[in-house]
């Protein structure tokens, strides 16, 4: 979005008095001062906030206004410069290559989307021209120096002083040299418009604009301005610190045959915080995702005799600063006013400058998406399904599917750049969206089946609508399904983790860190370090039932008959709300008498509806003491008789106690058919 008090801002510095390119702009800080030597003043008007996270981060532009100068001579070429900023990281806007413009194939492989423009040209086609605001900017078209490698330092890119004349309206009154792409010396009211538009060449933390032609502005009051815009960082790279606090800093050099001071060639280009935290919510959005609420019983269906996925949890994603979230470009909007802060991944576009080499309509300065928020899922046991909500939900899991147009709004798209592009009409914006697959909710929220390939699973949101003013939350449900089927170990036992982040990173496997913290062809912008840590959000456990037998001997002539009974044969199954009846599975008998314990005693399996018997002096002879069983199947119950040799004198049993975690794994049977019911 075109922020207002931007548009104020420019106003009030810069004031166009000629259509050309390389036109004077009048500054009104040095109005009342003499010409002097020509002297450039660097700068960042507005230092943006960083994200820690950012590979492709857009550091501030930075503006060079130069006052002073003696004027060239009609008819001559203008003198040229080099320009380099230097970081203390990895520049990483993207790489154009050789085979881009009309030049193709004659360019340096290391041809970068970041452009240096002089006078504020705006890249904004004739037809687009509603989208100008009067006064601002050179209004003048970009004319894009399609050599970068020999700038204007041959023909090929070089500009001339042509006329002191100016009859048109924009002069304003004020006599200037005008210049061309052409050497002609006639006088022209509307020459061939000069150079203005300039490729950088990135190597490592550095990108250089080679062969800029410097038209001294000379008259007392006035300068020239060069803009270097779409210059991507590393930030990853560099310690955070305190939120906002630590720079990046850039510096500026110029050199060339023409001897230009620079003042304040230091700069401050933005300030690094971390974009994102995350959080594993309950289904409830009201506090964490605690382990009693994620751990599930093999033998119990999720859903039991339901048709539509559980609501497991929330995963939450929310912004630590305004602009950690951005779309690709605002809506119906070409960012390509310069000095326009525009909120959005993309830079300064130039749709007149199709990179072929990429993509039939990739332009420089455009990204491949907006922002992107990634779930990973790994170690999902086996037999589990997955399902995400389409879009973010008003809150928790109950709550509907956020709609398009509203503000935050993030969509599951395909983790891939897909059909987007950007065309002067203005931008489509058509993320590859992935449908749902079904509905929670009474149909309110949406939902799509994650495909678990390996045990692994990934979610991918893209941010579609933001607003930059606010910090927001986006919330995403997730839901599981599992058939019982533990006599098949399905699901399988374990703990499922999942990792919240920004997308792309290198944990996908698409790049490598070395690579994705370079500047890149081929990678897609933007694309971030994986910042994540894994947590648990999903427990499968056997069903167990645990036994304690609270006396147990096979000692003075006393033996102690054991019997457990599998009970998951019942007339309740089949009401119990996901219970899965007819289970087996075998109990160990842990044996407990203070030192020297005997080993433990494996009954073999338990087949549903059959009691397993055994004697102490059988199991464990000699014995004194408790005893307790870890059975593999739920509803398991036990009793004990204790008598003397034939039960001829003395004589008890009791029923052993059901102890343990009663809820999902090893649930006991209550006194009524309602509580085994699960009511």
């Amino acid at each position: 979005m075109v922020s207002f008090r931007r548009w104020i801002t420019v106003l009030a510095v810069l004031s166009l008095f000629t259509g050309l390119g390389l036109a004077q702009v009048q500054v009104g800080s040095v109005s009342n001062t003499g010409a002097g030597p020509l002297q450039c003043t660097a700068s960042v008007a507005v230092p943006p906030t960083l994200r820690a996270e950012g590979m492709t981060d857009l550091i501030g532009d930075i503006v060079l206004t130069c006052t002073g100068g003696i004027t060239p001579a009609v008819g001559t070429q203008l003198s040229t410069v080099n320009i380099t900023v230097s970081l203390g990281t990895n520049v990483t806007s993207r790489l154009l290559g050789s085979n881009f413009g009309s030049t193709s194939g004659n360019n340096p492989s290391n041809t970068s989307e970041a452009m240096l423009l002089i006078d504020e040209p705006t890249a904004v086609s004739s037809s687009s021209a509603a989208l100008l605001a009067a006064g601002v900017g050179g209004n003048a078209p970009v004319k894009e120096c399609m050599a970068p490698g020999t700038g204007s330092s041959t023909s090929a890119c070089a500009d001339y002083a042509v006329s002191t004349a100016c009859n048109g309206p924009a002069c304003n009154g004020v006599p200037a040299i005008t210049v061309a792409s052409s050497s002609s010396t006639t006088p022209q009211t509307t020459p061939v418009g000069p150079y203005n538009a300039f490729f950088g060449l990135v190597s490592g933390n550095q990108v250089t604009f080679q062969g800029i032609p410097v038209l001294p502005p000379a008259t007392t009051g006035l300068a020239r301005v060069f803009r270097i815009t779409n210059v991507r960082a590393n930030i990853s790279g560099l310690s955070a610190g305190l939120a906002g606090t630590t720079p990046l800093t850039a510096s500026v050099a110029i050199s060339g045959s023409t001897s230009v001071p620079v003042n304040n060639p230091v700069l401050t280009a933005g300030f690094i915080q971390a974009g994102l935290s995350t959080a594993l919510r309950n289904k409830n959005n009201d506090g964490g995702l605690t382990t009693s609420k994620q751990t599930f019983a093999q033998c119990n269906s999720q859903p039991g005799s339901g048709s539509t996925p559980v609501a497991l949890g929330v995963l939450e994603f929310t912004k630590n600063f305004g602009t950690a979230f951005k779309v690709r470009v605002q809506p119906g909007q070409i960012p390509s006013i310069p000095g326009v802060i525009y909120n959005s991944e993309s830079g300064f576009v130039d749709p007149n400058v199709n990179v072929s080499s990429l993509s039939s309509t990739m332009y420089p300065g455009l990204a491949d998406y907006g922002t992107r928020l990634k779930a990973v899922f790994n170690n999902v046991p086996s037999g589990v399904r997955l399902f995400v909500s389409t879009t973010n939900t008003a809150g928790n899991t109950s709550d509907s599917n956020v709609l398009a147009n509203s503000t935050p709004y993030a969509a599951l798209v395909s983790n891939t750049v897909g059909a987007e592009m950007m065309a002067d009409s203005g931008q489509t914006n058509t993320p590859p969206i992935v449908a749902a697959t079904t509905s929670e909710n009474k149909g309110n929220t949406a939902i799509a089946e994650l495909p678990v390939i390996n045990n692994t699973a990934e979610a991918v949101w893209e941010v579609l609508g933001t607003n930059p003013a606010a910090l927001e939350n986006f919330n995403f449900a997730l839901y599981i399904v599992y058939k019982a089927n533990p006599a098949n170990n399905s699901p399988a036992v374990g703990t499922g983790t999942v990792s919240l982040s920004y997308a792309p990173t290198p944990t996908q496997g698409a790049f490598t860190t070395a690579a994705g913290t370079a500047a890149s062809a081929t990678l897609g912008i933007p694309r971030f370090a994986d910042t994540s840590t894994a947590s648990n959000f999903l427990t499968i456990a056997i069903c167990q039932t645990d036994l304690l037998f609270p006396f147990v001997t096979n000692q003075a002539g006393f033996d102690t008959g054991i019997a457990i009974a599998n009970t998951t044969t019942d007339p309740f199954s089949g009401t119990t709300g996901g219970s899965a009846s007819a289970q087996a599975g075998d109990c160990t008998l842990n044996w407990y008498q203070g030192k020297n314990n005997p080993a433990a005693t494996d009954t073999g399996s338990i087949a549903s509806g059959t009691v397993y018997t055994t004697l102490a002096s059988t199991a464990a002879p000699g014995f004194q003491g408790y005893m307790i069983a870890v059975c593999n199947f739920q509803y398991a119950h036990g009793f004990a008789f204790i008598s003397d040799l034939g039960a001829r004198n003395l004589a008890m049993g009791y029923l052993a106690l059901v102890v343990g975690d009663n809820e999902e794994g090893a649930a006991s049977r209550g006194a009524t058919a309602a509580e085994w019911n699960g009511n």
